[in-house]
């Protein structure tokens, strides 16, 4: 796609993810797409969890004081000045129940609503919210073009609230 080399760390905890067919492949697309409109250049590092809401539940309480699951969480890595190797990005944690359900409720395949919630959380982890309308919209534009390199439907296309993030985001 560009002149990124992304190192993808996936650790699968739960969940029936299997479901998605290519699991690497489809984590690995979805997380350049949204390198590659992010402008971003080199080695970079990214960890992925993949577990269930009972999981992310525990981690959103810890991290968020929310006590509930979420479809997402990020947590983008300190800057490491003279860090031999891949800069890292951070973590993202995706879970697989809510995906389901939220892909399930809106209609779209679950694999697109997974590429899409990583893109998410990978331009999380380089900075980019939803805290503004401002903010929103140019995310959202991130997302939607991230998601046409790979093939992937407009995810906010239909949306009754445009620019409204994936549910649970940060």
């Amino acid at each position: 796609m560009s002149a990124v080399d992304l190192t993808l760390e996936l650790t699968l905890e739960a969940g029936t993810w299997e479901q998605l067919g290519d699991l690497e492949g489809l984590c690995a697309r979805a997380a350049e797409a949204a390198l590659v409109v992010a402008g971003v250049e080199g080695l970079v590092s990214l960890q992925l969890l993949l577990t269930d809401d009972a999981a992310i539940r525990e981690i959103n309480r810890e991290w968020r004081n929310l006590d509930k699951p979420t479809d997402v969480l990020s947590f983008p890595a300190a800057p490491a000045p003279g860090h031999p190797g891949p800069r890292p990005l951070g973590d993202v944690v995706l879970a697989f129940e809510t995906l389901a359900r939220d892909a399930r409720e809106e209609g779209k395949p679950l694999a697109d609503h997974a590429a899409h919630l990583l893109a998410h959380g990978v331009l999380h982890c380089l900075g980019y919210d939803h805290d503004t309308d401002e903010a929103a919209e140019e995310m959202e534009a991130l997302e939607t073009r991230a998601m046409a390199l790979i093939g992937v439907p407009d995810p906010y296309a239909g949306s009754a609230h445009p620019g409204t993030p994936p549910s649970g985001t940060p």
